[in-house]
């Protein structure tokens, strides 16, 4: 009876917020900086410029959910006598704290979710093609934060990610994106 209460009292105060509501869908898509370092304790690494998409729902003003696909790059990289591929992508899930701000056009957040990302790493040439090759995937604990500005359904945002991938120094992006935002 008490946990009815409290949920009861809860919900009641969750319908009151909507003075603040925001109550909407969005897609997006961007250009994205990436840094995945130290693949397997080695030099090997990626730094690329990429892409990213996304969508989310935001139903309270203060407090949403996206989905994140990141394409991390590809890299080819030669030595004497052969060459290693590596690319790396993820899927990620947030959930996004919006930073209560008296400009009704500026978003400030964070967001906490999990990733899950697959690596590829494959040596050619000499050594033998395959010795040091790799392909791993994982779920991983994720986080960002950015600012974003909007006019009417459309808007632009600057934010960072990160990730950790094990036998890497785990996953950095810088992305630059526009959004359409449906009501």
């Amino acid at each position: 009876m008490r946990t009815t209460a409290l949920f009861i009292l809860a919900a009641a105060g969750l319908a009151a917020l909507p003075a603040h509501a925001a109550s909407y869908f969005y897609v997006g898509a961007g250009v994205s900086s990436n840094q995945v370092d130290n693949i397997q304790d080695s030099f090997s690494h990626l730094d690329n410029t990429s892409w990213k998409v996304f969508a989310g729902a935001r139903p309270l003003s203060w407090i949403g959910g996206e989905l994140d696909y990141l394409d991390l790059g590809s890299q080819t990289t030669s030595f004497v006598g052969g060459s290693t591929d590596q690319s790396a992508d993820a899927f990620a899930g947030f959930a996004v704290g919006y930073l209560p701000l008296p400009l009704p056009w500026v978003d400030v957040y964070g967001k906490l979710g999990v990733s899950r990302w697959d690596l590829h790493h494959h040596v050619n040439g000499t050594p033998p093609p395959g010795l040091f090759s790799f392909s791993t995937s994982g779920t991983d604990f994720a986080w960002g934060a950015g600012a974003q500005v909007h006019y009417r359904n459309f808007g632009a945002r600057l934010e960072y990610e990160g990730f950790d991938i094990p036998n890497t120094n785990g996953a950095r992006i810088f992305s630059l994106s526009a959004f359409m935002s449906f009501y």
